[in-house]
């Protein structure tokens, strides 16, 4: 196995943190106080957006010359330290994989440091893939995958895709990657593995690299 790419928000660390949430009141906020949007429709042209373009961030582009910089430093902008706690079990997980480990989000860069550095698992990635890396196409269009894959001049069959969201996984097990679902809920078969948690996403994997 040549790559192992990771989510950001939700897979590395658990929904319960509830980070996301903030992420959430600054994208309305931007769309409302920045941007101008009635707030009665906002939640209406998210979900639109969301259908459409996979995050609201294309929408607000595609229909409302935003500055996609600007929008990103502006939701991002959150207090991920009252959330996010160090994760010495993760952190020991990750160190025991014989693959580089990689962060592929349709967050920020800034954003992504952030949380890993709060995790106490920066030093465990070799780099992190931000929603910049197809020109803010996000996953789960097969283009962010592509291109990532093309820096990491790594064939689709040699790398592993662990993610919370079953439309981004589903893109990748179409491109022929391995795929692990961190999710607490139902098992899904679609999918190479189904875990509760990125430390054992890293057991399972851990298990793949040393047959």
């Amino acid at each position: 196995m040549q790559a192992i790419l990771f989510d950001l928000d939700n897979t590395l660390y658990p929904p319960a943190r509830e980070l996301f949430s903030l992420i959430d009141v600054r994208i309305n906020r931007y769309m409302t106080e920045i941007v101008g949007i009635a707030p009665e429709d906002v939640d209406r042209l998210r979900r639109q957006y969301w259908v459409d373009y996979g995050v609201t961030l294309q929408g607000l582009i595609r229909h409302h010359d935003i500055d996609a910089e600007d929008y990103l430093y502006y939701v991002h902008d959150v207090e991920v330290h009252k959330r996010i706690e160090v994760d010495s079990k993760l952190r020991d997980c990750l160190a025991a994989l014989s693959a580089p480990c990689y962060v592929f989000t349709n967050g920020s860069r800034a954003h992504a440091e952030r949380v890993l550095n709060c995790l106490g698992i920066a030093d465990q990635f070799d780099e992190i893939f931000d929603i910049r890396i197809a020109a803010y196409l996000p996953k789960p269009f097969p283009a962010p995958y592509q291109k990532v894959l093309r820096q990491l001049d790594c064939l689709p069959e040699r790398s592993v895709m662990v993610e919370d969201s079953i439309d981004n996984l589903l893109t990748a097990k179409e491109l022929g990657m391995k795929t692990v679902l961190v999710r607490d809920q139902q098992p899904d078969g679609r999918f190479d593995a189904h875990v509760d948690s990125a430390t054992e996403a890293a057991g399972v994997i851990s298990g793949w690299l040393s047959r």
